[in-house]
């Protein structure tokens, strides 16, 4: 064999074991696809049974807007990017290890993943408890006759899945929250209606938690005449209405510009990337924040009854940092700021959809942050929302109940530093530190710095 024989012999084993090499990546990335698929299938299948489980009553029928499989969206989301992923290795043209990140952009924009939805803007308000967020809700709900507004829908959701065992798994809990709010912002209040109780009738109920929170569910026509006999505990304050009529609800969602929900029940931002991205929507997301000193001692107030513990190691200045309430709050904290940091990374799918608001900071600037959240929402700030923020900025005590939307918002922010004792504080900046540290929120070292008014506890912060 000659010198040149031999060369070509080696030149083609080599190239053999390129394309052999080439063919176990692909295999092997064939097989990483397929395993996704069967995690994705199973993981819907628990959505699936635990929705079952929930719902074994009789389903009402869909409000008029075309059925849509929301407990799929995750996985019909995933499947589409394996498909292209797949379509990508076995194409006779283009190499796997090419495919750039700006292909991989381009093919998911062509997927419709980051096409808008007309003008028409879809805005979720995250917080916790206290924080503040009804009054900022507020901002929105106000705004006029081009808004659609609801006040925490979700409470029906927990309020069914408490007492369902499988619900403890924070995945699916997560999963049935966001498809709840897929179809809420696409008008849709199929999927809510099961979790009504009592079950709705032919699509109306008296029972929707803090109607009368949602202006767009007390103006004509969802306001029905009043029906004798049938007691609605969340009845419009403005007027006298009958049952909610969720088909009318639905039909006056479809005909306003935007749509605002306000909820304090989702625990991780991460959880909402299939809602994001769902190209039928063009989300911004608002979590509001508030000091977790704050925070406490406000639902010491309002939930005296749950608080009782706290209100005894206020007494005895004993606090056991290893008790379950203590854990509590602790996870509350670290959920709060993992959920920020994701928003303040601005990963691709949140590029732009994502705001972080303190809550002593529109209480400080309400007109401004008010302005400046518009601005991000991409709706302009009516006059209607100008003017009540205006009026419900400057109140009196008299008006500046527990729950009320109307605050001397200035007050408000630095009330709780003469209710909690400098014990409690104390816990809470143990616990609660990288929470305060991100939001920028100052420790005190001892009471006489935490009662002085003189002293701010706020760093000043930009948040992008």
């Amino acid at each position: 064999m000659t010198s040149y024989d031999q060369h070509a012999d080696q030149t083609l084993d080599i190239y053999v074991q390129n394309q052999d090499s080439r063919m176990k990546t692909k295999y092997a990335i064939v097989f990483i696809c397929i395993v996704a698929l069967v995690i994705i299938e199973k993981e819907s299948n628990i959505l699936s049974r635990v929705s079952d489980k929930l719902i074994q009553r009789q389903t009402p029928q869909q409000t008029p807007q075309t059925p849509l499989d929301y407990s799929n969206t995750t996985q019909n989301g995933s499947v589409t990017v394996l498909k292209m992923l797949l379509s990508k290795l076995t194409g006779t043209k283009g190499n796997y290890s090419n495919f750039s990140e700006e292909q991989e952009e381009d093919e998911l924009d062509d997927l419709g993943t980051y096409s808008y939805s007309g003008g028409r803007k879809h805005i979720l308000l995250l917080a916790t408890t206290r924080t503040g967020s009804s009054f900022v809700g507020e901002f929105f709900n106000q705004h006029g006759e081009n808004m659609f507004y609801l006040f925490e829908p979700l409470w029906h959701v927990e309020r069914m899945l408490t007492m369902a065992t499988e619900a403890n798994n924070g995945t699916v809990l997560a999963g049935i929250y966001r498809d709840v709010l897929q179809g809420l912002f696409l008008c849709d209040f199929s999927p809510l209606e099961k979790f009504i109780s009592p079950l709705p009738q032919d699509h109306v109920t008296p029972a929707l938690f803090r109607r009368e929170s949602s202006l767009s569910l007390c103006e004509d026509p969802v306001c029905t005449p009043v029906i004798k006999d049938v007691f609605e505990r969340y009845h419009c304050k403005t007027r006298r209405c009958g049952p909610l009529n969720l088909t009318l609800a639905s039909e006056s969602c479809l005909s306003k510009q935007h749509h605002a929900i306000k909820t304090v029940r989702v625990r991780q931002l991460d959880t909402l990337q299939p809602l994001v991205e769902d190209h039928r929507l063009d989300m911004r997301v608002i979590q509001l924040v508030r000091d977790p000193r704050a925070i406490l001692a406000s639902r010491m107030v309002a939930f005296s009854s749950k608080y009782q513990t706290w209100k005894a190691w206020a007494q005895d200045g004993q606090v056991p940092e290893d008790d379950e309430e203590v854990k509590r709050l602790k996870g509350n904290c670290d959920q709060i700021r993992m959920s920020a940091e994701v928003g303040l990374s601005q990963p691709r799918w949140l590029r732009n959809r994502y705001m972080l608001v303190r809550y002593e900071d529109i209480a400080r600037y309400p007109m401004q942050k008010a302005e400046d959240m518009y601005r991000f929402t991409g709706i302009p700030f009516s006059p209607q929302a100008r003017k009540w923020i205006l009026s419900n900025t400057q109140t009196t005590q008299e008006a500046s109940g527990i729950y009320s939307t109307q605050k001397n918002s200035s007050e408000q922010a630095e009330k709780w530093r003469f209710s909690i004792p400098f014990t409690l504080a104390q816990v809470v900046q143990r616990v609660c530190g990288p929470t305060m540290k991100l939001f920028g929120y100052r420790f005190v070292d001892d009471e006489k710095t935490l009662i002085n008014k003189s002293i701010s506890l706020l760093e000043e912060r930009m948040f992008h």
